[in-house]
């Protein structure tokens, strides 16, 4: 996929896009591509689907939650930035927290959240048991089951409340849910991204959403 056929791939879901964010957009390509050569953020052979599979996968977010301006976001194990960089650009009003343990991974987040002008984006090389801000929310892909992942962030979820859903927990998720949010069922909140994105890449996918 060219980077202009991942635009209108993304504007096709969100059409409210200003020029800055479009721009945005399409210099990830380039930028995830040069960094992929230097240091495996995403896997090679997948680095052609990175609209798709990654850039829309990680705004399948938006679907659940709009964030209101000042919402302040922890992403838990972002990689080299996903959900946190495609939500950055298209919330430029919220602050995002990207955060992970592996340092060559936060600086290939943090070098593409510059290249593009992002000013609403922080990084942080550490594991998530060090993290001590408060949050609004804290969003992740899948990086750990889902009740590992509540316990080491309820720590971290403010009580001050400013968007339409409760503080809480976003997970992208896939496959088989129902052993892992069986504990936290009476909080947890299942939306299948089969019924918001049309590619068949998103047929087991999931936004898991957890009031904390």
């Amino acid at each position: 996929m060219t980077p202009n056929e991942g635009l209108q791939l993304i504007q096709s879901y969100f059409p409210q896009l200003s020029e800055q964010q479009q721009q945005q957009f399409l210099a990830l390509d380039a930028l995830y591509r040069d960094w992929n050569s230097k240091i495996n953020v995403i896997s090679r052979k997948d680095i052609d689907n990175l609209y798709e599979h990654h850039v829309l996968h990680s705004l399948g977010i938006a679907h659940v939650i709009r964030f209101t301006q000042g919402t302040h976001v922890m992403d838990l194990g972002t990689g080299g930035g996903f959900p946190g960089i495609p939500l950055a650009i298209l919330f430029p009003e919220v602050l995002f927290h990207l955060v992970d343990s592996i340092g060559k991974k936060v600086r290939v987040a943090s070098e593409v959240a510059k290249a593009i002008g992002l000013t609403n984006v922080t990084t942080a090389h550490e594991r998530a048991e060090e993290e001590k801000q408060k949050f609004d929310f804290v969003v992740s892909r899948a990086v750990m089951p889902l009740a590992d992942l509540v316990k080491i962030v309820r720590k971290n979820i403010s009580t001050h409340q400013q968007n339409a859903l409760p503080n809480g927990l976003i997970c992208l998720k896939g496959g088989e849910l129902a052993k892992e949010t069986n504990p936290l069922k009476s909080r947890t909140y299942l939306t299948d991204l089969a019924e918001v994105f049309k590619e068949p890449y998103f047929e087991t996918k999931k936004v898991v959403y957890v009031t904390l």
